[in-house]
């Protein structure tokens, strides 16, 4: 797991969430404090959200990084730190 991976599954996360109909792109543009055509073109892979930005969003969608990552991502981790 790496940084890029996991900023991929947070955009993920996003649209799937979008998609669904639980948040609006006007709704993320409102939270992060960008502009709704920055989060379209964000969920459409044409733009990057800033750190910043993303730590936004996951506080008012009351998320946290392992959040996003996988119980194999755990898994992985742990072994790694007990070589």
């Amino acid at each position: 797991m790496d940084f890029q991976e996991l900023r991929e599954r947070f955009v993920t996360h996003l649209r799937e969430r979008v998609r669904s109909g639980e948040i609006t792109e006007r709704g993320l543009a409102r939270i992060s404090g960008v502009s709704q055509p920055h989060i379209h073109n964000v969920l459409k892979g044409k733009r990057v959200l800033s750190t910043v930005m993303s730590d936004e969003i996951l506080r008012n969608l009351r998320m946290d990084l392992l959040d996003l990552m996988k119980p194999e991502d755990l898994l992985e981790w742990r072994s790694r730190k007990q070589r």
